[in-house]
């Protein structure tokens, strides 16, 4: 198996052999409570979707919601659990995808952050920086843990401020309402908005 994170084969080697302890087969309660706050119509976008359930979720609720993913299996993956939302689905890289001319209302980060290497975790503030608006927020589960292997790769309150407090403030903070095994006791649901 592909032990690089950073390369999508990684990702659809563990996909196909259904090696996904990240997979919630569902969509978490804490997403469901956020979804609520945000205007109708809202421009969301999803990176690293996965199997994509929350996709379908926001989709039924008019908001106008973006997934990608650059694992082909997962995004095949995720094409079947839509079924008539499959064209919200796109087949590309985070750090290199068009987000077209609109900044997004929101991006909702299911451990996207933790299923990345470190080197590229400047990059992705960076590039969460670029995809939001003022005031916009950033809003979702992030690791805590002090695993030196991964994925996940945690983080710490500390780290995670100094990738993000130069572009973000942090408004919300709590333990996740469900958790999976892989992240148990470090998963934590967090809104960071846009300065």
């Amino acid at each position: 198996m592909s032990q690089d994170s950073s390369q999508p084969s990684f990702w659809t080697i563990r996909y196909r052999d259904h090696v996904t302890p990240w997979d919630a087969g569902g969509v978490p309660a804490d997403l469901r409570t956020f979804a609520r706050t945000l205007p109708r119509a809202a421009r969301i976008l999803i990176p690293g979707c996965g199997t994509g359930y929350e996709v379908g979720f926001l989709a039924e609720r008019g908001y106008d919601v973006l997934a990608i993913d650059f694992s082909p299996e997962a995004i095949e993956l995720a094409r079947a659990n839509l079924g008539h939302f499959a064209d919200r689905l796109q087949l590309t890289d985070f750090f290199e995808f068009d987000p077209g001319t609109l900044p997004f209302d929101a991006v909702y980060e299911r451990a996207f952050l933790c299923a990345l290497p470190r080197k590229t975790w400047a990059r992705y503030a960076q590039r969460m920086t670029e995809l939001l608006a003022p005031g916009k927020a950033l809003a979702g589960f992030f690791f805590y843990g002090d695993n030196p292997r991964g994925p996940p790769f945690g983080t710490a309150p500390a780290e995670l401020h100094g990738l993000l407090d130069g572009s973000f403030e942090l408004i919300e903070d709590r333990l996740a309402t469900e958790s999976l095994p892989v992240f148990q006791g470090g998963e934590r649901w967090q809104v960071w908005r846009r300065r």
